[in-house]
């Protein structure tokens, strides 16, 4: 997850001004976009199955050589592969069975032409060998890339952070969403004295005469973005995890000289651990372990090796996104990194475009934790705070087909929409099936909104199709109307799309009732005047 801008919460709109409807604002997508966001012809006919990635690090010169070995099962026929690899990295030559094969260049996607017949059914492999300097990340992770840094002792503190941008910033790959590889190793040379930590299970360690491999092993399916090196003076602690299949491994790699703060700060994993699993069933990866990675950046979602950087304080740095308080009662990077594991890393957005469902389901979690530990009105309050964030600049869904993203408001616009679905529910037993049956009958799988807002609607019960047409595709808050008179209440909805017809609870003399506005005017019988509206619903309030 590529966290909102702090600046995002210096600019708060505060609920008005809303642009009309959907926005109109074109944008220009290039050739390149196509290449980077569509399934290809060059990429469907062959399934990803196993990546070894072999690398070698350079801090020195801030550069990187190395293979990957991609094997893959053959679907349907054809002789050209699309592998991905952004300038200015370059591929210095492609291999199938030690013969060199011909690659034609087109910007950031290149495609390979195999001399070996390639028969629908069977497994195959190449060998990619490239080598370059790779972006650096000038402000990770919103930008993405390699961080060079150093830690306060000099020693080289590196870490890579790519979504978005993609992994093919600094690895050749089958850069796309829809395609996750089953399982993969990954194999990290470093100077000697420093440590590389990355996905799943260290399964070796080699000492060289001036360096060290670390070989991981990633035996569950894992996106691209999500694969990740680290790089430092760590040292390293754990504990074991009794979760809901079992004995789970927790590891904690950090700067040497931070361990004592980290010993104390990482109290909130298994605290995480604990209320996630209640909420969304079990940690999805529990062969490839849980890990958090102390990073010269803020953090990120990277499966089984969660990074971290919020400089061992509650809050986002300190500060509480809700404004409530209840910001401050959790780590925010410990809680929702590691929500991603359920939501991004389990379950996985086909197209950029539908990153919503990574991010607002995980800025959900946030406040489903402090449900967990601290109560249903604190986790109101709190997500019912962070609107304060939205701006409503444009549909949370983004284009298709181009690798582009929709509004950052998929986070805190993403998570009140999912709290409003969860009123509508009133069971909240069902409400948590719900969220644990996502993760159980999506599991390990890449998935459309399509699939989402269709689960989410048989599960319920409830067409939810004018719904999500509100919240995802359109830039509007629905505009509850209303006016009493005596015992009646009047009402109906505007600022909405075609057919809204949301229900809705008020509440008079300490009771709750249902309302069901549409877009012509209704009435109900109320015993009161004093009437207000229930503010989980996100949602705006007008009296007239």
């Amino acid at each position: 997850m590529k966290h909102l801008l702090l600046t995002t919460f210096m600019t708060l709109s505060v609920l008005s001004g809303y642009s009309q409807g959907l926005l109109e604002k074109k944008e220009n997508f290039t050739h390149q976009d196509t290449l980077r966001g569509t399934i290809t012809p060059e990429r469907a006919w062959w399934d990803l199955t196993y990546y070894h990635l072999d690398i070698e690090v350079f801090p020195e010169t801030k550069t990187i050589k190395g293979t990957n070995t991609i094997r893959y099962k053959i679907l349907e026929r054809n002789g050209v592969m699309q592998i991905d690899l952004q300038e200015p990295m370059q591929i210095t030559k492609v291999t199938q069975n030690g013969q060199r094969l011909y690659v034609k260049h087109d910007g950031n996607a290149h495609f390979v032409y195999l001399k070996r017949y390639q028969k629908v059914g069977n497994t195959e492999e190449i060998v990619v060998h490239y080598t370059g300097k790779p972006r650096e990340a000038v402000r990770a992770p919103w930008d993405g890339g390699f961080s060079w840094k150093k830690d306060q002792n000099g020693n080289p503190f590196i870490a890579t952070s790519c979504q978005g941008l993609g992994a093919s910033v600094w690895w050749p790959c089958k850069d796309h969403m829809y395609d996750e590889v089953d399982s993969m190793d990954i194999s990290v040379t470093v100077p000697k004295g420093l440590i590389d930590v990355s996905n799943g299970r260290l399964k070796s360690k080699v000492e060289n005469p001036t360096t060290t491999t670390f070989n991981w092993e990633v035996k569950n399916p894992i996106n691209n973005y999500g694969v990740n090196v680290n790089i430092g003076d760590y040292t390293h602690f754990s504990e074991v995890y009794q979760g809901e299949k079992g004995p789970l491994d927790m590891d904690y790699w950090v700067l040497s000289y931070n361990l004592d703060k980290a010993k104390e700060q990482f109290k909130q994993a298994p605290q995480m651990m604990e209320a996630f699993e209640h909420w969304f069933g079990p940690y999805p990866f529990y062969e490839d372990s849980f890990k958090l990675v102390e990073v010269p950046y803020l953090g990120m979602e990277h499966q089984s090796s969660v990074t971290y950087g919020n400089h061992y304080q509650n809050g986002y740095l300190g500060s509480d996104l809700s404004g409530t308080g209840w910001g401050l009662k959790f780590d925010f990077i410990i809680i929702h990194e590691s929500g991603h594991e359920w939501f991004a890393n389990n379950i996985t957005n086909k197209d950029i475009a539908d990153m919503w469902i990574h991010e607002g389901f995980t800025a959900y979690s946030e406040n489903l934790f402090l449900d967990y530990f601290y109560g249903k009105k604190a986790a109101s309050e709190y997500v019912i705070g962070t609107r304060r964030a939205v701006s409503n600049d444009k549909p949370i869904i983004g284009f298709y087909d181009v690798n582009k993203e929709g509004s950052g408001d998929m986070y805190y616009k993403g998570a009140n929409m999912l709290h409003t679905l969860r009123q509508l529910i009133e069971d909240d037993e069902k409400w948590r099936q719900i969220l644990r049956g996502l993760n159980k009958d999506f599991y390990h799988q890449t998935v459309t909104t399509k699939q989402v807002e269709d689960y989410l609607s048989e599960k319920t019960g409830y067409d939810l199709t004018e719904f999500f047409n509100q919240y995802l595709r359109d830039t509007r808050i629905p505009v509850l109307e209303y006016e009493v008179e005596g015992q009646q209440i009047k009402f109906r909805w505007t600022n909405v799309v075609e057919n809204f017809d949301m229900p809705v609870i008020i509440t008079y003399d300490g009771k709750k009732q249902w309302i069901y506005p549409k877009q012509e005017w209704r009435t109900a019988f109320i015993a009161s005047d004093d009437v207000t509206i229930d503010p989980n619903f996100y949602i705006i309030p007008k009296k007239i």
